[in-house]
């Protein structure tokens, strides 16, 4: 696993739950409500997501991750699961591709990029600069807004995937 994508991941996901009265890595909640730890992965209950502020309580109850080596076990786990799922496609990548479509798909899960315009514009062979960084960036909203660290993340990947080098948009 290229380092470069951890990095990647770890830039926009976060660590910490921004709550610095408590000491610890506590779940926090994404645009869309979900709680998550580590890394951005959903905290199950019972096999289940938790939604909502109102959920918070069941959220600190189920997490799972309480140490940042717990937290980076689970991210090199989720990276692989990720590599695997995008490796299955059989598709002819540069290693940067692959890694850009690897974060992309840990953000918005695989089902998401499988049936997204931007794989449709890969598996064609289609590599114009402006057609895939447009496709990445489709993807940028949540809850039908645009959100500027979504925005940011996905000029990262688009970038990435075209020119292999790892620069970080604000």
């Amino acid at each position: 696993m290229d380092n470069y994508l951890k990095e990647l991941i770890k830039h926009y996901e976060g660590l910490n739950d921004g709550d610095l009265s408590m000491i610890g890595l506590q779940p926090k909640m994404d645009p869309a409500g979900n709680w998550t730890e580590g890394y951005g992965s959903l905290v199950l209950c019972n096999g289940r997501k938790i939604v909502g502020a109102e959920n918070k309580a069941l959220a600190y109850k189920c997490s799972k991750i309480k140490t940042e080596a717990e937290a980076e076990a689970q991210l090199e786990q989720r990276i692989n699961e990720f590599a695997q799922e995008v490796d299955s496609l059989k598709l002819n990548l540069r290693d940067n591709e692959r890694d850009a479509l690897i974060s992309f798909a840990y953000n918005v899960g695989f089902e998401n990029l499988k049936k997204s315009m931007l794989l449709s514009l890969i598996k064609k062979g289609i590599r114009t600069p402006s057609l895939i960084t447009s496709r990445f960036l489709a993807w940028n909203h949540c809850n039908g807004k645009v959100l500027r660290g979504l925005t940011a993340r996905r000029q990262t990947e688009a970038n990435l995937f075209l020119t292999g080098e790892l620069k970080f948009f604000n």
